[in-house]
Order: structure tokens, then C-alpha cells, then sequence
């Protein structure tokens, strides 16, 4: 794939997540969602392998449904209330078909089928821009429509995610797609509290993309696709793979790490809104995703030497370490302790 070509579908996907998240009008919304899907597919695509090319008609038929769904929610308002305007939905068939059409676009319970052979068939950048930015403008509809929006149903599709992103990442042994059910089990936290607080959602948001593009860059890095090439990444890079485990920990959760601090806010704000089954039904369902956080932590720390193999130099890292990873990686370790300021933001 060219430069002139990359840069084209960089700038385009910039383009169309900027007009999807200023528009106040369905049909705008829509186009950039369009341009975002029509630009993403070039760099699926561009290895030229046989999963490269089903994951591109995979993510290509997915998303023109839900848009076309979404538009067909915009629609449906537009005709009921005679408004095209995004904050005004109020009719309840459309507010149903608008969660289903983000759902699908988000990767939710039980719309997540696409969302993991997608991630398997492309590179880690792809990935990484299919796992943090292409669910921004998703993910910014929700928020503005929160108010419309069937708490209930988001609830539900939200501890099913939660428990499937746990449960279903247990056995496997791909990198790509063990972060992919890890992005379903996060983006599940976000939709739980979008209906009572959308700045949290938001919050929650931001530092899973901080952690997870730290991640995804490490493990570009070091060219860790599955878990026996990360056994041997320490013999490699010793100090990247120890800030790895870092990162991963507190991808899971745990404190007193950067992870740590939307789930808590989002468990107090679920106590306050009088939801203590649900608060403690998704403490419990991250237990499951905690295993194989802490089995890719162990993973990433072990000293086993490289294994014998066909390939030449299979072991070597051909790539240079990004300048971005060590600050990412800090920012994703230790910011805790800003969690009073970022209560009075929010």
C-alpha cells in the first residue's frame, strides 16, 4: 500500500469521525459513518491474505447494515416527530433500532460475532484503529441520545458483554483476539452507565483507548501475535515487557493502577443510582477477564529462551521502539491519583 494512499485513508477516517461527532443532523451523522467505513476497508484489506479479505467483507457487510439501520431509526423519528435533529429522538420504535444499529457498530452482546475474525485478520494498527478510534463516533451518538435510550436494555446487553468478553477470552491463544473480547467486555462498562452518567461512559472511555493503544503498539513492537512468540519477548526487550505487564494489569482493573479508576466510578455511581445487584454482578463477571489479563502479564515476564524454529530469526524484533510508548504506558500505569480532579470534571 502506497504512502499517497495511507495518508488518504488516515485523513478520511479523521474526517469522517469528525463530522459524525459534530453533526446535530441523522442524515450527516450517517455520511461520516460511511466515510469511516469506506476508509477503514483499504487497511484491512491491504496485506492481500485470504482472512485479510474475509475480515474486509466481514466488517464491510456489518457495518452497512447497522448504518443503514441507523438511518432507518433517523427515519423513523423523522417521520413520527417531523424532527431530523439527533437530541430530539423520542419515539420508542426508533430509540429501539438506534440501540440495535450502535450495538452492532460497537461490537455489544449479542452483536459481537464480527468484532473478533475482524481484529484476527488485520494488522495491529488496524486493529488498534478498529478498537479505539472507529468506535469513537458510535460511541458519541450514544451519549447525545442517552436520554432516549432503554436503560434496561442497555443494561442487560451490557453485563451480557461483560460476561461474554470474559468468558469467551479464556481459552484463547491469540493476541489480537483475546484484546478483541477485551474490548467487548470494556465497551460493555461504558454502556452501563451511559443512561444515568454519560461523562463517566466517556471518562472510562478515554482511558481504556489510552491503555489499549499503549498495548497495541508494544506488541507491534515486539511482533507478538500470539502467546508463545510473547513467552520469549523478555529475552528481547526486557524493560518493554516488564512496563507490558504494567499496562495489562491495569487494563484489568486492578489497583492502584490507572485501570482501576473508571470501574470504580462507574460501581459507585451504579450504588448511587440504588443498582447494587447490578454493581456487584459486574464485579464478579470481571473476574473472568482478570484471568487472562494476569495469564498475558505472566506471559509477557517469563524468561523462557526463544524456541527452534523454521523461520529465520523468528525471535528477532525487526521493529523500532515507538517514541509514544513509554509516555502512553506511564499515563496508563499512573493516573489514580488525579482521580479527584477528574470527579469534578465529570
Amino acid at each position: 500500500m502506497t504512502p499517497l494512499a495511507k495518508l488518504v485513508s488516515t485523513m478520511s477516517i479523521l474526517l469522517g469521525t469528525t463530522i459524525t461527532i459534530t453533526s446535530n443532523h441523522w442524515m450527516t451523522a450517517w455520511i461520516g459513518l460511511e466515510i469511516n467505513t469506506l476508509s477503514i476497508i483499504p487497511l484491512i484489506s491491504k496485506s492481500h491474505h485470504p482472512r485479510a479479505i474475509e475480515a474486509t467483507t466481514k466488517y464491510f457487510l456489518v457495518q452497512a447494515a447497522a448504518s443503514a439501520l441507523l438511518l432507518f431509526s433517523g427515519m423513523t423519528n423523522a417521520w413520527y416527530t417531523g424532527q431530523w435533529d439527533i437530541t430530539q429522538l423520542s419515539y420508542p420504535p426508533a430509540c429501539l433500532l438506534l440501540t440495535a444499529a450502535i450495538a452492532i457498530k460497537l461490537g455489544l452482546t449479542p452483536f459481537h460475532f464480527w468484532f473478533p475474525e475482524v481484529l484476527q485478520g488485520s494488522s495491529f494498527i488496524t486493529a488498534l484503529l478498529l478498537s479505539t478510534v472507529m468506535k469513537l463516533p458510535p460511541t458519541t451518538i450514544l451519549l447525545i441520545t442517552s436520554h432516549s435510550l432503554n436503560s434496561t436494555l442497555l443494561i442487560s446487553m451490557s453485563i451480557t458483554s461483560i460476561a461474554l468478553g470474559g468468558w469467551m477470552g479464556l481459552n484463547q491463544t491469540q493476541t489480537r483476539k483475546i484484546l478483541a473480547f477485551s474490548s467487548i467486555s470494556h465497551i460493555g462498562w461504558m454502556t452501563i452507565i451511559i443512561t444515568y452518567n454519560p461523562k463517566l461512559t466517556l471518562l472510562a472511555f478515554y482511558i481504556y483507548t489510552l491503555m489499549t493503544v499503549s498495548i497495541f503498539l508494544t506488541m507491534n513492537t515486539t511482533n507478538t501475535l500470539n502467546l508463545p512468540t510473547l513467552l520469549t519477548s523478555w529475552t528481547k526487550t526486557p524493560t518493554l515487557s516488564t512496563a507490558l505487564m504494567l499496562t495489562l494489569l491495569s487494563l484489568a482493573g486492578l489497583p492502584p493502577l490507572t485501570g482501576f479508576l473508571p470501574k470504580w466510578l462507574i460501581i459507585q455511581e451504579l450504588i448511587k443510582q440504588e443498582l447494587t445487584t447490578t454493581a456487584m454482578v459486574i464485579s464478579l463477571l470481571s473476574l473472568l477477564s482478570l484471568f487472562f489479563y494476569l495469564r498475558l502479564a505472566y506471559c509477557s515476564t517469563i524468561t523462557l529462551p526463544p524456541n527452534p524454529s523454521n523461520k529465520m530469526k523468528q525471535w528477532s524484533t525487526k521493529n523500532l521502539t515507538n517514541t509514544l510508548i513509554p509516555t502512553l504506558m506511564s499515563l496508563s500505569i499512573s493516573l489514580l491519583p488525579l482521580t479527584p480532579m477528574m470527579l469534578t470534571t465529570t
